[in-house]
């Protein structure tokens, strides 16, 4: 906003401010994403059942390439490249339901290179649709979007759940082997009275699981988000999860279970290398399965880019608005290289930029620079990497819940007393969306090839949600105010 004391023509976009400033806001910003921007490869890492070193591994590519893709969308990368507008980039959270359902298809390295092959072709494919995407508008309006946004923080929440109480497989289980019975089993085996292939069932309560350890860090973690929620203000409000992170790992390494032993042993420097597990796998379907996830992306980046220019007084011209969103195509296509995830505009960071009033593009710039140096150190991504699951459980329940909370914010702008068919919408791609989450087996005699695409609830959802849409509503052209106030709702996302 400029005063009387604005010189004529000034453009705080474009400002650039001195170097110890320049460094702190930009610092401010990436504590602001940091949280979000290490979930992400925590959850997909663990989920392909890779050790703690390549785990590690994921969380710095992941800053790294968040570092290199703000870059480019904040500083701009010749006219075709980059929203010149203050702007973090991060991992999209709407990318991990099909990315845990190819790891759980494919766990290991082979299914770490058809998941990097299929984002890295996604995202080149993305770069050539992006100025097709403001065509696309009219089939995403907010009762598709705000329900797309809803499944995926409902399908997110058995992972912060389980984070808490113990994953549903390996050694934190509900339920293990009675020890006597897998001794007489042994015992039986090697006399040959068994057959081979005889497993025993796991009966016995698993002292492990939703042990009071677990449960008091993870409710600790919460309380302290809450608290920090509810009593701060202003920045340290806005970095209340990571803040909470932070205690809930010194509660841990105070009670004896968080362990150093992977920090000591990491470097302090070390180069990204791309393609770590190898040559990419690049299958059909599931490159169709990321590409659609890349549209809902560039659907919810359009209202942030709108809801951005607002606050930089700053008009969107179409050729900006292409130019901001073939980065997120590029930066897919970066972060498939150099193994990491689809990536899009953190609009906790569009948030922070409406609170603070700084609005220079050059404090983005800055903020990519120091993501950049956090992911050439191999100790800070081992450093995450040693959290316990609960103390990420207990921010997971915040962070995944308020993704499912911005969608039901986005769903209030929505006519439902009007227009009755839009409960049919929600309520129809709701239920869909849950399918695999409550049957995880109702695929089992469908053809191997398209499981990884229906195993997915939010690509249900979000089929279902455009195709009813499409039957009830038809296919208007988008109000660009709509979009804009869609993209001020999703600011707590």
């Amino acid at each position: 906003m400029q005063t009387d004391s604005t010189p004529k023509g000034f453009d705080p976009v474009e400002e650039r401010l001195p170097a110890p400033r320049l460094f702190a806001l930009g610092f401010q910003h990436v504590l602001v994403m940091y949280a979000g921007a290490i979930a992400v490869p925590l959850i997909v890492g663990r989920a392909l059942q890779l050790d703690a070193k390549d785990v590690a591994f994921l969380i710095s590519a992941d800053l790294f390439v968040c570092g290199i893709v703000t870059i480019i969308q904040s500083f701009g990368a010749t006219q075709w490249f980059g929203i010149k507008l203050p702007v973090m980039m991060g991992v999209t959270f709407a990318a991990v339901g099909p990315m845990v359902a190819i790891a759980s298809s494919n766990p290991g390295t082979e299914g770490a290179r058809m998941m990097f092959g299929a984002i890295m072709a996604a995202g080149v494919i993305s770069i050539f649709f992006a100025p097709l995407v403001s065509r696309m508008l009219r089939f995403f309006p907010s009762v598709v979007t705000g329900t797309v946004i809803l499944v995926i923080g409902v399908s997110l929440m058995p992972v912060g759940i389980n984070w808490i109480f113990g994953l549903p497989v390996g050694p934190t289980a509900p339920k293990i082997v009675d020890p006597a019975q897998a001794e007489w089993l042994q015992t039986a085996i090697a006399a040959g009275g068994v057959p081979d292939g005889v497993k025993l069932l796991p009966t016995v309560p698993n002292p492990a699981y939703a042990s009071m350890t677990s449960i008091l860090i993870g409710v600790v973690v919460l309380a302290s988000i809450l608290l920090i929620a509810r009593f701060a203000k202003g920045f340290v409000a806005n970095i209340a999860v990571l803040l909470g992170i932070i205690i809930g790992g010194l509660l841990a390494a105070a009670l004896g279970v968080m362990h150093f032993g992977d920090i000591g042993s990491a470097a302090w420097f070390a180069p990204i290398k791309p393609m770590h597990f190898g040559t990419p796998i690049f299958d059909p379907i599931m490159i169709l399965t990321m590409l659609l996830v890349m549209f809902v992306t560039m659907i919810e980046s359009t209202g942030m880019f709108l809801a951005l220019s607002d606050i930089c007084e700053r008009k969107m011209t179409p050729k900006a608005l292409s130019a901001g969103l073939r980065v997120d195509g590029l930066g897919t296509a970066i972060g498939g290289l150099f193994n990491t995830f689809p990536y899009t505009s953190f609009s906790q960071n569009v948030g922070l930029v409406g609170v603070t009033g700084v609005r220079s593009r050059f404090v983005c710039v800055a903020g990519g620079a120091i993501m950049i140096l956090l992911g050439l150190i191999p100790k800070m991504g081992a450093l995450v990497e040693s959290l316990p699951t609960t103390v990420l459980g207990g921010a997971g329940l915040v962070m995944f819940g308020m993704v499912a909370a911005t969608g039901v914010r986005i769903l209030s702008n929505v006519d439902f007393k009007g227009n009755k068919h839009n409960l049919f919408i929600v309520a129809v791609s709701l239920g869909l969306g849950m399918i695999p989450m409550i049957a995880p087996d109702f695929n089992q005699w469908l053809p191997h090839s398209v499981h990884t695409l229906i195993h997915s609830g939010i690509l249900l959802a979000a089929l279902a949600a455009v195709g009813l849409n499409w039957f009830f509503n038809g296919a208007p052209h988008a109000n660009e105010d709509d979009i804009r106030a869609a993209g001020h709702a999703a600011e707590a996302h």
